[in-house]
């Protein structure tokens, strides 16, 4: 059987599939304000919520929502944005989202941004510069409002930049040697300091120390500093050895490599401090495969607390961090700049101190 089509039929029919895809395309705020026959200027106000502010009728602006409605209208966010200046988002940028101390920050910033009326984008740069480049880059051109960033940068070039265009941003986690714009970091010096102390309070000696590239972050450089001090301050000397760098893409198999090879070339080992959550995990991991006890053979520290720390066999001192803290400053500071008048708003840096949660892991 040949079916056969009149294709003036067909024309005309996708003329004015074409037409109506194209009207629903072009509906516009215009569109509303002629089929009520009203003004544009006064559509536009009930549709960005000021129709009590501007004295408009309660029953005006019900016509007007239930048209919005009816017709199904979508406002152009972008062309919203361009004309206010502002598109209600920000960006947050750091190594690795899947990282719990992130996630958690994340999590913090999105609940106290939502009531200001907010959005969040989030992005992992995996520690790598040159793509949290392209991120910055990435979300300045969708119009963010501003930044909050834990960066990977070794060198303050794009922060200048930053500041130079009066973009607002804050810092978070990290920060950079050579300037001082807003930011919000913990005292990680203090606390890898106070933990590796706590193991030579326990009588443990000979302590080694896990870190993740790049050691040049601010955070790794500060807790390996503190690390070395504590063992100098107590009269002991530091083994070269005993201080592993792992690389951030490869850190399960580094770690069970370096940390392998290392118990079994220095026996004298007794604690090892892992500088942060993803590489105690690891550390943690390989320890169990190698049915190494803890604290019987090896005590046991970290920098960053996660939850499951404390009920794990046995449960793990760690040094935790204040993430919501962390994140209320980072978003006050970042919206009062964002919300500020003034051409030059005062900078100000936010140093908040670590807690040493004591655990099993390390008590004798």
């Amino acid at each position: 059987m040949t079916t056969f089509v009149d294709l003036n039929v067909l024309g005309h029919y996708y003329c004015k599939l074409n037409l109506a895809i194209m009207s629903e395309k072009r509906l516009s705020l215009m569109d509303i304000a002629k089929s009520l026959n009203l003004s544009k200027t006064l559509v536009s106000m009930v549709v960005n919520n000021q129709g009590d502010e501007k004295g408009i009728a309660k029953k005006t602006q019900l016509l007007v929502w239930e048209k919005v409605k009816e017709l199904n209208y979508k406002p152009n966010l972008m062309a919203r944005g361009l004309r206010l200046g502002r598109s209600n988002t920000i960006g947050l940028i750091v190594s690795d989202i899947s990282n719990p101390f992130y996630a958690k920050i994340a999590r913090h910033i999105e609940k106290l941004i939502e009531p200001l009326g907010y959005n969040i984008i989030i992005c992992s740069t995996d520690e790598n510069h040159e793509k949290e480049s392209r991120l910055k880059n990435l979300l300045k051109d969708r119009m963010v409002d501003g930044l909050i960033i834990s960066t990977s940068q070794k060198d303050c070039k794009e922060f200048i930049e930053l500041l130079d265009t009066k973009f607002p941003f804050v810092l978070i986690d990290r920060v950079m040697a050579d300037i001082k714009p807003n930011s919000v970091y913990v005292d990680n010096f203090k606390g890898a300091f106070d933990a590796v102390t706590h193991l030579m309070n326990q009588g443990y000696v000979n302590i080694a120390a896990f870190a993740v590239s790049p050691i040049y972050v601010s955070t790794i450089k500060d807790r390996i500093e503190g690390y070395l001090q504590a063992l100098r301050l107590n009269g002991l000397d530091h083994d070269k050895k005993f201080l592993k760098e792992i690389p951030f893409n490869d850190v399960k198999n580094s770690v069970k490599k370096e940390l392998t090879q290392l118990l079994q070339e220095h026996d004298r080992i007794d604690a090892l401090f892992a500088v942060n959550n993803n590489i105690a995990i690891a550390c943690l991991d390989c320890l169990n495969e190698m049915r190494v006890k803890i604290p019987d053979d090896l005590a046991f520290v970290c920098f960053d607390d996660l939850e499951v720390f404390k009920f794990s066999q046995p449960s793990i001192t760690a040094v935790a961090q204040p993430m919501e803290e962390i994140a209320k400053n980072a978003v006050d500071i970042l919206m009062n700049v964002i919300n500020s008048k003034e051409s030059e708003p005062t900078t100000k840096q936010v140093v908040l101190q670590t807690t040493l949660n004591i655990r099993r892991s390390t008590v004798k």
